[in-house]
């Protein structure tokens, strides 16, 4: 992801900030995974639900196509594996991490930005 972000007022810079906070515990599957893929991205559902609310407050800005990104990358992962139950198996692990992954590292570019722009890259990411 190229570019950068320099917050316009501190509305934007609050909403970088929440997002930035929101992407750092949303990716990977929580301690308490129970091994489904539908816990897998219990995560990314709840992202999606601080999307929305972080997106009602910055309309208009550079952090709502941040967050219009991150919605559309959590949105698909979580319509493909959320409401499945069944164990995983090896090839179906593999392909619930690259999704997940895929997502990280798109957050990690997110993130940097939000970092830099905001000035709180010292911050570990």
């Amino acid at each position: 992801m190229a570019g950068q972000w320099v917050p316009r007022d501190h509305d934007e810079l609050t909403a970088g900030w929440r997002l930035w906070l929101e992407l750092g515990s949303s990716t990977w599957p929580r301690p308490d995974w129970d091994g489904t893929p539908d816990e897998a991205v219990r995560g990314l559902r709840d992202l999606v639900v601080a999307c929305d609310e972080i997106a009602s407050s910055a309309t208009g800005t550079e952090v709502a196509a941040l967050v219009r990104s991150m919605h559309l990358a959590a949105s698909w992962i979580c319509e493909l594996w959320s409401g499945d139950t069944t164990p995983l198996d090896d090839e179906r692990m593999a392909l619930l991490h690259g999704d997940l992954a895929g997502f990280a590292e798109h957050a990690l570019a997110v993130r940097t930005l939000l970092a830099e722009g905001g000035g709180w890259a010292s911050l570990p990411l």
